[in-house]
């Protein structure tokens, strides 16, 4: 994985970089599916803006990104662990509190694509499992982030939804639901919160190059289409994971302080029009 200059973002290639304090100094921020994509350049960001990271994910590959961290004398955990488990959510918010002393900021992640099936091939299982984990997941960060900043009076939890979750024609039905239900989560959320000081925003991705959509880039690239990845938006191509890390940074910090119950779109125009073709599901 690279950032926009080209350089490397994880593993040995980030050693003997030092990192630079910055937007989020002496904060603690738990980051869920940091083992790739967004949640890895999310993690790193975080930890070069001055944050001790918390990175969780169910796959072994999140224990990279904290390595990646630590070689560019960041502070990280790393913990293999399931944003769709409520013991496993408790576990890593308190595993925050209890190496850093407090949690600041919470990016709620996680998220599958599920099956991709015909509509009418789907059954409850297929639901099930993206609701889980895209959606309760993210309703278990929030409650366990709030039962830490809570307390203090402040914090900022971030969620990652999707274009998808905006209207149609951005992905498989339990997907796209599972999105605008982590909106309107997010919406309902703020509110709940009035008086705590705690603000929680979500992020909609548009087409983000990143393991959950390597299949959609490696068929463009296997039929030499790879220049039509992205066509349907404005900026005509697809985003990188850094593009969405930025934003996470952004209303994690200070700087986004009146920015509160907002689902912001970040996908180079598509959602200005969202054009589809028409399509049956069955």
């Amino acid at each position: 994985m690279t950032a926009l200059d080209g350089t490397a973002l994880d593993g040995a290639a980030l050693e003997g970089k030092e990192l630079a304090m910055g937007r989020l100094a002496g904060k603690v921020a738990l980051v869920t599916g940091a083992a790739s994509g967004i949640g890895r350049a999310s993690a790193i960001l975080f930890a070069r803006e001055g944050a001790r990271v918390v990175a969780v994910d169910r796959a072994k590959a999140v224990e990279e990104t904290g390595a990646a961290i630590k070689a560019a004398g960041g502070d990280a955990i790393a913990l293999c662990a399931d944003a769709g488990s409520e013991a496993d959510v408790a576990g890593a918010v308190d595993r925050a509190v209890s190496a850093f002393g407090t949690l600041d900021v919470c990016y709620a992640n996680a998220g599958i694509v599920g099956a991709m099936k015909p509509f009418f091939e789907l059954d409850a299982q297929d639901w099930q499992q993206v609701l889980n984990v895209n959606l309760i997941g993210v309703f278990l960060a929030v409650k366990h982030a709030v039962r830490i900043m809570g307390p203090k009076g402040k914090g900022a939890i971030v969620c990652t939804a999707s274009v998808a979750g905006l209207r149609s024609g951005a992905g498989p039905a339990p997907y796209s639901a599972s999105k605008a239900g982590v909106i309107s989560l997010v919406q309902t959320s703020a509110n709940i919160l009035t008086g705590t000081g705690i603000r929680i925003n979500a992020i909609c991705p548009g087409l983000i190059e990143t393991g959950m959509t390597k299949p959609v880039f490696d068929q463009a690239r296997e039929r030499g289409t790879e220049g039509k990845i992205g066509q349907l938006n404005p900026l005509k191509r697809a985003g990188h994971p850094e593009e969405i890390a930025n934003m996470a940074l952004f209303l994690a910090s200070d700087e986004a302080s009146y920015l509160n119950g907002q689902a912001i779109a970040v996908d180079g125009g598509l959602s200005s029009s969202h054009p589809v073709t028409g399509r049956r599901g069955f």
